[in-house]
């Protein structure tokens, strides 16, 4: 009885040690569950470090990018800066020498001004000389009249330019401006009484004959032949300084004129000279 009944706990022992070690179905399943829980994590994890480093990369590249603009910008800027710093030096230079040519030109003026109250005292004193002349000379008899005005001019034309008789043709043509002095020739009747003074080699009478066409008929073609004329006056009177002064008054006030370009010829030769 004993026996058996030890038999029976012997099995039953057994068979409960053999039901602890044998795993039930819920068990398993359990068992199964978790290593697919285990796996998904595995994926789960796998995907956010790859998702993290993408991010990263996309976070590197777009830092990248951003350096590279940066220092772009910055490239620029410095090159705007040197720009800018050249334009501000040109500026300043360009301000130096707007001053530098004012004062020149305020130089220029202020010269020009003496040269011409120089001029204008010289024609003042040459004037007196010639009215004292005129004063002393014994006075001229008068021509015999002519039959028209254009004759009387003509003669004396002919006597100045052809037979260089400057006196008796200068003369003829005073006679003519005080019987027509609103004729159309009036003006050249002046003009070549300056160039009878100057065949005569009075040059002092020359320079204030031409004076006077040139402020009478500063608007007529021969006030720049009068000026021509007059600056040869001053040069044939060793005067070279007034001389020039009135041949770049007429290149000033007649640049297109024939004897504006003599002018300049005249000014190189005593530049030579």
């Amino acid at each position: 009885m004993t026996r058996a009944i030890l038999q029976i706990v012997a099995i039953a022992a057994l068979v409960a040690l053999l039901g602890g070690c044998i795993p039930t179905q819920r068990e398993l399943r359990m068992e199964q569950d978790q290593e697919e829980i285990k796996r998904r994590l595995a994926e789960i994890e796998q995907s956010v470090l790859s998702r993290g480093q993408q991010r990263s990369d996309e976070a590197r590249n777009q830092l990248d990018t951003l350096t590279r603009q940066i220092a772009e910008h910055q490239a620029a800027i410095d090159t705007l800066r040197v720009d800018l710093q050249s334009i501000n030096g040109r500026l300043e230079d360009l301000a130096r020498q707007n001053a530098q040519v004012r004062e020149e030109l305020t130089l220029m003026r202020d010269d020009l001004g003496l040269k011409m109250a120089a001029l204008e005292d010289r024609l003042a004193r040459l004037e007196s000389r010639v009215q004292q002349r005129q004063s002393a000379a014994p006075s001229a008899v008068a021509p015999a009249p002519a039959d028209t005005p254009e004759s009387l001019y003509a003669r004396g034309i002919d006597l100045i330019r052809k037979e260089e008789n400057f006196a008796e043709g200068r003369q003829l043509l005073g006679d003519f401006l005080e019987r027509y002095p609103d004729h159309d020739l009036a003006v050249n009747a002046m003009y070549w009484i300056g160039e009878a003074y100057y065949g005569e080699k009075k040059y002092e009478n020359a320079i204030l004959q031409f004076q006077d066409v040139i402020q009478e008929y500063g608007d007529h073609p021969k006030a720049a032949a009068a000026l021509l004329k007059q600056g040869m006056a001053f040069a044939a009177l060793d005067d070279i300084k007034n001389a020039r002064v009135i041949m770049e008054k007429l290149i000033d006030n007649y640049p297109l004129s024939e004897e504006a370009k003599k002018a300049e010829q005249k000014l190189a030769e005593w530049q030579e000279g």
